[in-house]
């Protein structure tokens, strides 16, 4: 068994990785690259394999860092089958056909063919099979296993079988216990693992109960803005969830919430349909309050009109809108209005990759630019790494641990300079097995 890897080696964004045994090749995930604008400029690059080579494509999660380069993999040639849970496969089908839409305007600004088209994206899903934890299946001589990630709803370990090895990708871990999906899978053998390393050099800061609590306090006090940057995905559902049981046990004011956000609306709904994937204290929360997702104060906004409407609306309020790390969508439009303002606050609940304008709000940037204008931060900024949906340092290790005897090598991934580093070093010195980052486009014979 041969391991290449073709992408999210020393950065997070971008997984790609090629497992070839005899004439079999399989790709584990497509995804594309992220970096200052929501796609890099290298994401038009050729792939470093054949796409008419590849005999399937495995994906652990919708993200579209996982995800999003997989249209323009069938563009080049792709003839092959897509496999994941069938949550993925749904979340995937929405969030491809939300970036296109971002990705056709990036490539009108630099003159270059859009990556993909809508109608590559429906064309993909008719290649794309919906496949249940622990179903194994194989494709040539490999054997394939999903397993439970608890990242997000859908999220997969992959484990591969053949010529007498076993190979684990984590895609990205959950940070453990999650909220509304049950938890992550344990592995007790593997020969080789790729594991994530988002916060391979942190560790989370305890759950704070009442964060939200409190802001939505404050604002409502300040007659200010709460602002939540949110992907669509996971992070979103959690703040409902948690909204849900605040304003029904009267805990917070009765201030306007604004869903604004037409994916997270549809992505919502894709949830209601999988209670299967859900923990039990969920499961138990659905069975008293049918309606997990909705309360008295919640205003969905799909519409632009509904969108622009929400200016007229007096503070205090609370907006919830995409992008999660501001990279586009109608949370910059709250942003240009209400980042200047004291009584204001910006909630980030997800990780901020370097370079974007979640990221430079966060380490305190005094203005940035948004939509060609200069908007000084006099608002309040808050981030809560509890919200984060990724295992921390701690857990990644917790993770390797009972693999740890039989485990060869570890090949450390998508994390960046201070992350991956401090990973690989812990475990060396911790867990006493191999790790090392790979090169990228280097192939490894395990």
């Amino acid at each position: 068994m041969k391991l290449t890897f073709c992408g999210a080696v020393k950065e997070v964004t971008g997984a790609n990785y090629l497992v070839e045994s005899g004439d079999t090749k399989i790709l584990i995930d497509c995804g594309l690259k992220q970096s200052g604008a929501f796609a890099d400029e290298s994401n038009w690059d050729p792939f470093p394999y054949n796409p008419k080579e590849i005999s399937a494509v495995l994906v652990t999660h919708a993200h579209i860092d996982h995800t999003g380069r997989l249209p323009y993999l069938l563009r080049n040639g792709f003839e092959g089958k897509v496999y994941s849970t069938p949550p993925t496969k749904d979340f995937a089908e929405l969030l491809l056909l939300d970036s296109e839409t971002i990705l056709h305007k990036e490539a009108e600004k630099h003159k270059r063919e859009p990556l993909y088209l809508a109608d590559d994206v429906l064309k993909l899903m008719l290649r794309w099979e919906g496949v249940e934890y622990y179903r194994d299946f194989n494709i040539g001589n490999i054997k394939i296993t999903f397993y439970n990630a608890g990242h997000i709803l859908g999220s997969s370990i992959i484990v591969l079988e053949a010529d007498g090895k076993k190979i684990a990708f984590t895609g990205d871990l959950g940070n453990n216990p999650p909220p509304i999906i049950k938890g992550t899978d344990y592995l007790d053998v593997a020969d080789y693992c790729v594991i994530e390393s988002a916060y391979g050099a942190r560790i989370h800061e305890p759950a704070r109960e009442g964060v939200i609590e409190d802001l939505i306090e404050d604002v409502a006090r300040q007659k200010g803005v709460l602002m939540i940057p949110a992907f669509a995905m996971e992070r979103t559902q959690k703040i409902l969830y948690e909204m849900h049981d605040l304003f029904g046990e009267e805990r917070i004011p009765k201030v306007p919430v604004y869903l604004d956000s037409p994916l997270a609306i549809e992505v919502t709904d894709i949830y209601k349909k999988y209670k299967d994937y859900f923990n039990a204290e969920t499961v138990k929360e659905m069975k008293e309050h049918y309606l997990l997702f909705d309360f008295c104060c919640l205003t969905k906004t799909l519409t632009t009109e509904e969108s622009k409407n929400i200016n007229s609306v007096p503070a205090p309020k609370v907006i919830i809108a995409g992008s999660g790390m501001s990279q586009g969508g109608r949370i910059l439009h709250h942003e240009m209005r209400y980042l200047s303002d004291p009584k204001s606050i910006i909630l980030f609940v997800g990780y901020q990759t370097k370079g974007s304008l979640g990221r430079r709000i966060l380490e305190g940037e005094p203005m940035v630019k948004i939509h060609g204008e200069e908007i000084p931060i006099k608002c309040k900024v808050v981030a809560i790494e509890s919200y984060s949906a990724h295992a921390d340092q701690k857990q990644l290790l917790a993770w390797i641990d009972p693999m740890r005897l039989n485990l060869k090598k570890v090949f450390v991934v998508q994390g960046d300079e201070e992350g991956a580093p401090v990973l690989v070093q812990k475990i060396t010195d911790e867990l006493a097995v191999h790790a090392e980052i790979p090169e990228l486009g280097k192939t490894y014979e395990l």
